[in-house]
């Protein structure tokens, strides 16, 4: 590159650097955060978690309506902590991991309701059903890391989760309560 190219250049990479959205530094923390799931089973409730699961952040609390989270759940990593009922979960009746690997929620909007608290609307898509959802969420920041708490009910049979004979309900209840808890960090100071 002779000089009179490399000085424009670096100008260019320096305004690009200087322009990149503080938030581009923003990621989840998987160590620090937890995913659980929450059904009845013949009326007594049985939890799971997700041990695997990714998101695309872009959050400033002040620039809400700029304000994106695109979140995917690697729905093969459930574990109810049994063997064989992990062991039933991947097949197609219940979540058909083969042809469905992933979980994806995609916001569409953040909502301010005061004091850390925030509603997210959103599409979630689970089993290629997809849903118009509003999460609550609170969040709370120490030091760096900022903490994202809440819970998100669904109702199963609307993604189809538990098909055929687990389609009965007085088995299997439809409602399931999916609660996190978000470790992330690069997010700006909330107010």
């Amino acid at each position: 590159m002779n000089p009179r190219q490399f000085l424009p250049a670096l100008l260019v990479a320096a305004l690009t650097a200087v322009a990149l959205p503080s938030f581009a530094q923003q990621k989840l923390l998987p160590a620090q955060s937890d995913i659980a799931f929450e059904i009845r089973q013949m009326g007594v409730p049985v939890q799971g978690h997700f041990k695997k699961f990714d998101a695309q952040i872009n959050f400033d609390a002040a620039k809400l309506a700029a304000s994106k989270v695109t979140f995917a759940v690697d729905i093969a990593s459930a574990t109810l902590g049994s063997p064989e009922m992990d062991h039933e979960l991947p097949k197609a009746t219940w979540f058909n991991t083969a042809q469905f690997p992933q979980a994806q929620f995609t916001s569409t909007a953040f909502k301010a309701l005061g004091g850390g608290k925030y509603e997210v609307a959103g599409q979630l898509a689970i089993k290629g059903q997809k849903r118009d959802v509003l999460v609550p969420l609170a969040m709370t920041q120490n030091g760096a890391v900022t903490t994202a708490t809440g819970v998100l009910p669904i109702k199963r049979l609307a993604f189809k989760i538990g098909d055929g004979e687990w389609a009965d309900t007085s088995m299997v209840a439809d409602d399931v309560q999916v609660r996190f808890k978000l470790a992330l960090s690069g997010l700006p100071k909330l107010p």
